[in-house]
């Protein structure tokens, strides 16, 4: 078997936020006991509402964020137990990261080509010489004209500095890349050129992706495999072929029937009441209180993950498949 290029185990990342002065502290449940596994060249969509932990699960991926328990392995090795040198290496070659708002994300003083050779700068990758001509090379991928190396990214429109921080998480040559919500801050215009774009960089160079995003339709056509998040857990991963139709989670159901442009669309499933808080999470199944389909066994206990034709869910009344 092909070794996975990262594995989460049991993660939880618990935060402390100051509520109630300098003496109350409570906890935020950002994530809890996620288990992931991305394979070369697998593209892992992620979805869930705001604030259902998507960004966080991100940070883990890419090393930013420390675990508070469960181990983050990548080829094999422990993140958290490597020397710092030997994960910053392993984490900064390895694993490239698209951020949300490539506005915020470039260094505004910095011009293109010093945007894109920073991290190779930053890991003395190669010559300088060599480092230039790896910058040429990646714009030329990204679709950028050369003559746009010397430009600062204040200059440049919403898809081309997102096309410029693609290039700039390629420059290591990752097996890796995490893009958190690469399109929500572009014009519907330019959205299906940087989707296109990251499917076509992910056959010709073989990447594995994970895509992140609220648009689970969108989630559905980039993905192999697709993971629903709620209140910092994962709660379905299902083939993204079957999401739509086989999807067992009521709460994957509802994201779907909430979704315009189906072809076969959903019976529309109203959502009743706001997320719970993170700093208190409801008893038992994080989702009960707002499923329809919730009794007293859901707030006893969060259901084991259930796995059946290719589907792992976590829910003690599951839904049948919709009709074909």
């Amino acid at each position: 078997m092909t070794r996975p290029i990262v594995e989460l185990a049991n993660v939880h990342v618990v935060h402390k936020a100051r509520t109630g002065g300098l003496l109350s502290r409570d906890r935020v449940y950002a994530l809890t006991a996620a288990d992931l596994t991305v394979a070369p060249g697998e593209t892992v969509g992620v979805v869930g509402e705001s604030g259902c932990g998507k960004t966080t699960l991100a940070k883990v991926l890419v090393g930013i964020q420390r675990p508070t328990e469960g181990t983050v392995t990548y080829a094999g090795d422990d993140l958290w137990t490597m020397p710092p040198a030997r994960r910053r290496t392993a984490v900064g070659s390895g694993v490239g990261m698209i951020f949300q708002d490539p506005a915020t994300a470039l260094n505004r003083r910095l011009t293109v080509h010093r945007v894109v050779r920073d991290p190779m700068d930053v890991h003395a990758h190669g010559t300088p010489s060599q480092r230039d001509a790896r910058v040429r090379e990646l714009l030329s991928l990204v679709g950028l004209p050369a003559a746009l190396a010397d430009v600062l990214p204040g200059q440049l429109s919403g898809g081309q500095r997102q096309r410029v921080a693609i290039a700039r998480a390629l420059a290591l040559e990752p097996d890796l890349i995490v893009a958190d919500e690469p399109t929500s801050a572009l014009d519907v215009s330019v959205r299906a050129q940087i989707l296109n774009l990251l499917l076509d960089l992910k056959e010709r160079l073989g990447l594995a992706l994970i895509f992140i995003s609220h648009d689970i339709q969108t989630v559905r056509r980039m993905s192999d495999r697709v993971i629903t998040m709620y209140l910092g857990r994962i709660v379905e991963e299902s083939p993204a072929a079957s999401v739509l139709a086989h999807s067992h989670h009521p709460y994957t159901r509802a994201l779907f029937s909430a979704t315009p442009g189906l072809l076969d669309p959903l019976d529309p499933i109203p959502l009743e009441g706001p997320v719970p808080s993170a700093t208190h999470p409801p008893s038992g199944c994080p989702f009960r209180t707002r499923c329809w389909r919730a009794d007293e066994v859901c707030a006893r206990s969060m259901p084991d993950p259930d796995s059946t034709a290719g589907h792992t869910y976590r829910c003690h009344h599951p839904l049948l498949p919709s009709p074909a």
